[in-house]
């Protein structure tokens, strides 16, 4: 993994956005936690339960109306918000080329009094210009994708990274981006349709060379679905759009299945590569180098080529009492968060040590949390709930 390079951070008193919104996430409604339903409200074909259905029959009744157009109802009554709550159906072919190529980016602004410097932050990091990753992508940022999701606005895009699984060695269905590419926080619930697409376009096509490109081309190695999902409890509690709150706890571990059949194939196996995870690294001032790999989408990118930027990386701190995060010089913009960001363990390989969060209007930083034992445990609640 030693072409990976580049990481961004986040800058004291700037207007900022959740990169992962700009590129990423949709909006989200009022703050509701689910009330219980047991089953799909009668006469409406496409209504959806208020929380997790409970028996089998009423999980295939939701399912039916998943499919048939209810994941569409973004009703702040009906979106489930809940950890305990995800589901996301599979619906063959959903992710169209044509869908795929128009999902788009939603800039999440932050106002420009956002506090920092309250623990440790270091001056704002210049900009590094954003570099195009060398075709293919499986040899030059193996484990590197794209992830798509639906949410209130439409198709929205994030970025992903394949990483270890322990508890499957070898043979690891998990996948490493950002909280607020899966659940839209304190004012909504879980995003719908959650699919990720290791190495897409891995030849670096243009968007105009991928004028009716097929499937294929887009997803060399398939269309993955996450069957689980599981994100901070802080993120989900405290998560905004505006003020960077919760961005210290903005990360997110899915569980994925092929969308058809991959002759039992993990997802590991199927791209022939897996990062590992490098849980409570050092501070910023103890790590020379770090790298953000992921596909900004909004202007003057397209959201169709992977880019990096790699740089030394420096701390923000937006609260006292909350952890440190990471933070480099980058121009990547929305569609690069949730992005992984590498850096080279004291053993000399190369491991995932945060994911892109939140970034500034002016598209110079980057900022990612910091991976600690909030962190670990979301990891390991999803490598043991299919072990």
């Amino acid at each position: 993994m030693s072409s990976i390079r580049r990481p961004l951070v986040a800058a004291a008193a700037a207007a900022v956005l959740l990169a992962g919104t700009a590129t990423a996430c949709g909006s989200s409604g009022d703050s509701a936690d689910a009330k219980p339903s047991s089953s799909v409200t009668a006469g409406n074909n496409l209504g959806l339960p208020t929380s997790f259905p409970t028996s089998l029959d009423d999980l295939k009744k939701w399912e039916q109306a998943y499919k048939k157009g209810g994941w569409k109802n973004w009703d702040k009554a009906k979106w489930l918000r809940k950890a305990a709550d995800f589901v996301n159906p599979v619906i063959n072919g959903l992710w169209s080329d044509d869908r795929m190529k128009g999902a788009d980016q939603s800039d999440k602004k932050v106002p420009t009094n956002v506090s920092a410097d309250q623990g440790e932050s270091d001056p704002a990091p210049d900009p590094v210009q954003a570099s195009r990753v060398t075709a293919p992508y499986h040899e030059a940022a193996p484990g590197v994708g794209k992830l798509f999701f639906d949410g209130p606005k439409g198709s929205m895009v994030c970025s992903a990274t394949v990483v270890r699984d322990p508890a499957h060695p070898g043979k690891s269905n998990l996948v490493w981006t950002a909280g607020h590419c899966v659940h839209a926080g304190a004012s909504g619930g879980w995003y719908r349709n959650i699919a990720f697409v290791p190495a897409y376009n891995d030849t670096g096509k243009s968007a105009a060379a991928l004028e009716g490109a097929s499937r294929d081309v887009l997803a060399p190695y398939g269309v993955f679905w996450a069957d689980w999902a599981s994100t901070s409890d802080q993120w989900i509690s405290t998560g905004a759009e505006s003020g960077g709150s919760g961005s210290p706890y903005d990360f997110a571990v899915l569980h994925v299945k092929p969308e058809e059949g991959a002759g039992g194939k993990s997802l590991e196996e199927t791209v022939g590569t897996a990062m590992p995870v490098w849980f409570d690294a050092p501070s910023a001032t103890r790590i020379g180098t770090m790298g953000a790999w992921g596909y900004p989408a909004a202007p003057p990118f397209n959201g169709q080529q992977m880019y990096d930027c790699v740089g030394k990386p420096g701390r923000l701190s937006l609260s006292a009492q909350a952890p440190t995060e990471y933070r480099i010089g980058c121009t990547m913009t929305g569609g690069s968060s949730g992005g992984g960001w590498f850096a080279e363990r004291p053993d000399g390989t190369t491991a995932l040590v945060s994911n892109t969060s939140i970034g500034p209007v002016t598209n110079t930083w980057l900022a990612g949390p910091h991976l600690g034992s909030e962190a670990k445990k979301v990891f390991d609640g999803v490598s043991q709930k299919f072990n």
